[in-house]
């Protein structure tokens, strides 16, 4: 592997391993609701039978802002808004202790959180071997690394040349 690659590849690791960090700020419940695209499949599936219809994807909407609309007067104040942002920050906090405190302490310390960011860049480092591994041998060749990168690549928008990254691939 060329040095130009080995660089790329180490630019683009922590760019992959953040990814779902920054799926997951977005996500919480409120009020038990997720929000906005994080929606998770319970939440639209309102009469509980496994399958979501077009009227219940619509209805989540409207449940999530009757649920956020403590008072019922069919507008959220400050207050409520507050409120329900404090409950999504509370959900992601119990998640976070739950994921990280090994100890059970209720609290995390620097190596937990370290130990937490190593497994969850461990795990992303397997999953993107995984991916670049076409033939599922537990090796990844030149060639299968040019087909991933080509398509980490066509994701962002294509090869745009020197605009876009250095072009690594071509050799």
């Amino acid at each position: 592997m060329s040095m130009m690659k080995a660089g790329a590849l180490a630019l683009m690791i922590p760019m992959a391993l953040a990814a779902p960090a920054l799926a997951q700020q977005g996500q919480g419940p409120g009020q038990g609701r997720g929000m906005g695209p994080q929606m998770i499949f319970s939440e639209m599936d309102l009469d509980g039978d496994g399958a979501v219809t077009l009227d219940e994807m619509q209805g989540a909407r409207a449940g999530r802002f009757a649920a956020a609309d403590t008072d019922g007067d069919g507008v959220l104040t400050r207050d409520e808004l507050v409120a329900g942002a404090m409950a999504r920050a509370e959900a992601g906090i119990d998640r976070l202790l739950e994921r990280a405190d090994s100890d059970g302490d209720g609290a995390l310390s620097a190596a937990e959180l370290d130990a937490m960011r190593d497994a969850r860049r461990q795990a992303g480092l397997e999953r993107m071997f995984q991916r670049a591994d076409a033939d599922g041998d537990g090796r990844v060749t030149e060639a299968e690394f040019d087909a991933a990168m080509a398509r980490v690549m066509e994701r962002r928008g294509g090869d745009h040349g020197e605009r876009r990254g250095p072009g690594f691939w071509r050799g």
